[in-house]
């Protein structure tokens, strides 16, 4: 008869939130345990995640600015919240976590009704709001930075700094050598930004890339993600540099690109930053203007602070402070290597374990399987529609 636990994981449709939810359900599933997701409609929709996990569509609103938009989203959390504790009724989860993002808040509601062990992890160097509101209901609050901003010293006693759990793929990065570099061998540039961030990184880097002096220019191969709207303009730009370049709007296999780059220049995203650190991978980094509360500029600050990248606010992101910035990494007799073992040295590969670890701790002991509670995996259930 085997013993195992129950844990329901609660992550908002972004990649953001959703990839470090999905490495600590993997961790989670191979010691043993059951993982139930509850998101949205489009975080059900990212591929290569929870394929081996019961998923959850439930309704999430969104509190905006607009009073006009809050009694419809407090329905929808509040429907949210019963779907959830009828999933409780039915799965009786051991502990119930939340990655961040609207779509978590029913499911912890839920937990909090029923007396259901709950923590939250935040990706970001600034507590978001969906965690900022919680912070003080919860058992256990995973950081992924030593400081976190806006969160509070008296919640310092639950506080557990953990990191930003990374996919296995990006993990095993971390056990390569930094790919080798002399000054006649190609020198292969990453440019990811994500969907917000894309469009800016295509009016820049090419430029950017062009003003490199010759003998540089000439060894360059860039991969580079590039809005849809871009793309062909991009490729024209490239082919006038005569710059090697592949791009697509997309990338399914940025583990293995990230893992024969020398230099990448991304946004920075919490799971950017955690996969730069864990492979080991100088950057340049351009946070995001827009994002809540400017957490991708407090994000960048560790890995800046530590030498192992340069960030560069969008304000001066320019073709000529980039090209700057890049000669002083790229000419500078060993100064890419050393980057790259400065970024490696503020990774912590060990998230997932260790947030595995931290909710097997505040649950009570292991059960005995109950047939009632394990149902078939993988399951994809929807209960948008069913009844609270």
């Amino acid at each position: 008869m085997s013993i195992s636990r129950h844990f329901v994981l609660a992550a908002g449709g972004t990649g953001g939130h959703m990839i470090p939810a999905h490495a600590v359900a993997e961790e989670l599933m191979l010691r043993g345990h059951h993982v139930a997701l509850v998101t949205d409609e489009r975080g059900a929709k990212i591929p290569g995640v929870f394929e081996r996990a019961q998923v959850h569509v439930m309704p999430a609103g969104r509190m905006t600015r607009n009073p006009k938009s809050w009694p419809g989203a407090l329905n929808a959390i509040l429907a949210g919240r019963a779907m959830a504790r009828r999933l409780n009724e039915t799965f009786r989860p051991t502990a119930v976590v939340g990655f961040g993002g609207y779509p978590a808040m029913p499911a912890l509601l839920g937990a909090l009704a029923d007396g259901i062990p709950t923590a939250i992890h935040e990706q970001n160097a600034v507590l978001g709001r969906v965690n900022r509101y919680l912070a003080g209901r919860v058992d256990a609050i995973a950081t992924a930075y030593p400081d976190v901003e806006r969160l509070r010293d008296k919640y310092a006693g639950k506080v557990h700094l953990i990191g930003n759990p990374v996919r296995e793929e990006v993990k095993q990065l971390r056990e390569e050598e930094f790919p080798a570099l002399t000054d006649e061998s190609v020198f292969r540039v990453l440019v990811i930004g994500g969907s917000q961030g894309a469009t800016i990184l295509s009016s820049v880097v090419p430029d950017g890339l062009g003003m490199l002096p010759l003998s540089l220019r000439r060894r360059l191969q860039v991969t580079q993600q590039c809005r849809a709207e871009d793309i062909e303009r991009v490729r024209k730009l490239y082919a006038e540099l005569e710059i090697p370049a592949d791009l697509a709007t997309y990338f399914n296999d940025v583990p293995e690109k990230l893992g024969w780059s020398h230099l990448v220049i991304a946004r920075a995203g919490a799971s950017t930053l955690a996969e730069l650190t864990c492979a080991g991978r100088p950057a340049i980094l351009i946070p995001l203007p827009s994002a809540m509360d400017d957490h991708q500029t407090v994000n960048a600050r560790e890995m800046t602070e530590a030498g192992g990248a340069r960030t560069i606010p969008q304000a001066r992101f320019t073709a000529v402070e980039l090209a700057k910035q890049m000669q002083k990494m790229a000419l500078e007799p060993g100064a890419l290597q050393n980057a790259a073992k400065r970024a490696r040295a503020c990774g912590r590969p060990n998230a997932a374990r260790d947030m595995a670890d931290l909710l097997e701790s505040i649950g009570p002991a292991p059960i005995v399987n109950d047939p009632l509670r394990v149902g078939p995996t993988p399951t994809s259930l929807n209960l948008q529609g069913v009844p609270a």
